[in-house]
């Protein structure tokens, strides 16, 4: 089936590579509007289709709102956010607790949780004003389920993304009677570039064929932009506050 985002007016945040990359490519065939924010250009040259591209870090307060004004003036009106972006913080000093350096964790907690927080505020604040509702879909992690510490011991990266889905449920429930859908994707290891250190282990891929059986190994980026889809277009227009794991079985192995 396509066309379920027909004429919808979306923004994917993260969408030059890997998994937002995905969704960009799968937005644009089911028939969306599409915007897409990034820090670069990355590989939406290889898109097909008609979307706007803009270059912004969503860890900027400032550089949101400027971002959503543009995206909502070229669009004319905002009906989608899928919020993507983020990543590791081990080249910062993210890793175990006791190793895990103020500067792994304050740049890991703005990367993923910060971002998330600045553009779902400003994405609820257009949903307001237009008055006729909206999607909001963001990122989590199966570790923030699930951990995880054998291959995927960091402490910053599984809080932003645990506090990803406390803040997407709070504000499910707060906003619900206005017609704003909050939800939640936590996928698995996905073959991406932000996981390549963790998909070229031998050792990971070896506990991938216990710990991700449906799959015997990474998941791949488009795995999550079909989920995303569905979450996204009026086929789920009654499903709000839910996290969707998208993990081939890791949390039941």
């Amino acid at each position: 089936m396509e066309n379920r985002l027909h004429a919808k007016r979306c923004l994917i945040v993260g969408g030059t590579s890997g998994i937002g990359l995905a969704a960009a490519r799968r937005f644009l065939r089911e028939g969306a509007r599409l915007a897409i924010v990034g820090l670069d250009r990355g590989q939406v040259q290889e898109l097909t289709g008609d979307f706007l591209f803009r270059a912004g870090d969503v860890t900027v307060a400032a550089q949101v709102d400027a971002l959503f004004d543009e995206v909502v003036h070229h669009l004319g009106g905002l009906d989608v956010v899928y919020h993507v972006a983020g990543g590791s913080g081990r080249k910062h000093g993210d890793g175990p607790l006791h190793e895990c350096t103020d500067a792994g964790w304050q740049t890991t907690i703005d990367a993923n949780l910060k971002s998330v927080f600045l553009t779902n505020r400003a994405a609820v604040r257009q949903f307001l004003s237009q008055g006729g509702g909206g999607a909001i879909l963001n990122m989590s992690s199966v570790l923030a389920i699930s951990p995880s510490p054998q291959h995927f011991d960091t402490i910053a990266y599984a809080a932003a993304k645990g506090g990803i889905l406390a803040m997407s449920r709070q504000a499910a429930a707060r906003y619900a009677r206005d017609r704003i859908r909050v939800n939640v994707l936590a996928p698995g290891l996905i073959d991406t570039p932000m996981a390549a250190r963790a998909v070229n282990d031998p050792a990971i891929h070896a506990f991938l064929t216990t710990k991700q059986p449906l799959s015997q190994g990474p998941g791949s980026p488009e795995d999550c932009a079909d989920a995303a889809v569905f979450l996204c277009c009026d086929e789920a227009k009654l499903i709000t506050g839910i996290v969707l794991p998208i993990d081939a079985g890791w949390q039941l192995s």
